[in-house]
């Protein structure tokens, strides 16, 4: 029987550029993600001068921006990061909704990797957990995601 050839991403940051794109809205835990994100790509290789940063309003800016550093094709990659919590209102349902179906659009239609690292929790509680404390940090996660898939596009 033949063996089965295995394509997968090495967590090599070599030659790369990625934008990060994160909201400001409840920054007290985007900045926590960005953080989280930066220590990361840095311990994989990644010169900060590699790095840009841009700040937007919030979760629902985040696809135009990510769309439009896509269309760049400045950057190998890119991480978004945001925090929705819910409130009373039906307002989450279609920040969320917009947000997520936005950013997946952008990466497919612009084949660019997209660290997903936008948190729509129910509590600030749940945001704190998932913004690096007992449940780790989102912002890690997303960009260890976005920079193997960088290197899985690479090899197929």
């Amino acid at each position: 029987m033949k063996d089965i050839t295995t394509i997968s991403g090495k967590l090599d940051a070599t030659g790369l550029k990625v934008a990060i794109v994160a909201a400001r809205f409840n920054d007290f835990i985007v900045n926590r993600l960005v953080d989280g994100a930066l220590d990361y790509l840095e311990l994989q290789g990644f010169d900060r001068a590699d790095i840009t940063l841009v700040r937007v309003p919030g979760a629902f800016e985040l696809p135009l921006i990510c769309q439009k550093l896509a269309t760049g094709k400045k950057y190998n990659g890119i991480l978004a990061l945001g925090a929705v919590i819910r409130g009373s209102t039906p307002h989450f349902d279609y920040v969320c909704g917009e947000a997520v179906k936005g950013l997946a659009h952008t990466m497919l239609a612009h084949n660019v990797p997209l660290g997903f690292g936008l948190l729509t929790c129910d509590t600030i509680d749940q945001a704190i957990e998932r913004a690096g404390s007992k449940a780790g940090n989102k912002g890690v996660e997303a960009a260890a995601a976005m920079l193997e898939t960088i290197r899985v596009l690479e090899q197929i």
